[in-house]
């Protein structure tokens, strides 16, 4: 397991939200959720935050559905994290697949006893920290990087 901080991004249509680990990797945690619908200033506020955390690398959940293909979300996705890459580098952006992410932190909300319109502020949040542990544990079994690279383009 690499040691250093990452970053998980899932990315919406209305919300981002951003997740840290800690510099073991060990712990994800909620960050922020960054307005979504104003694509340049999000990428704005995810290059501060990024700058801010100082990560070794970022993590952006793919949509993918549950056959695994890819539709019209993950290509808008796909763009959003070429963009991020190409204004954070050098830290490495790498594609995960997010499959039920959100499914997954909205129960976990909710059995926790938060109610829907509470939870909606902070389920991205959640939905990013999903995808950093689920990430976390692909790179501790594996012993690699998880997930695709995003290359920079200039």
């Amino acid at each position: 397991m690499r040691r250093g901080r990452r970053l998980a991004v899932d990315v919406g249509d209305a919300r981002i939200g951003v997740a840290s680990c800690d510099p073991d990797g060990i712990l994800a945690t909620p960050v922020e959720t960054v307005p979504g619908r104003d694509i340049p200033a999000a990428h704005k506020r995810l290059v501060a935050i990024v700058e801010e955390y100082e990560p070794i690398e970022v993590v952006v959940g793919l949509p993918r559905s549950l056959s695994g293909r890819e539709g019209p979300a993950a290509a808008k996705v796909r763009t959003f994290a070429r963009e991020l890459a190409r204004r954070v580098n050098p830290v490495p952006v790498r594609l995960v697949d997010e499959r039920m992410t959100t499914v997954t932190a909205s129960q976990g909300l909710r059995a926790s006893g938060m109610t829907s319109k509470k939870g909606r502020s902070v389920v991205d949040q959640a939905a990013a920290v999903v995808i950093l542990q689920s990430a976390l544990e692909t790179e501790r079994v594996s012993g690699r990087a998880p997930g695709e690279a995003v290359e920079v383009v200039i």
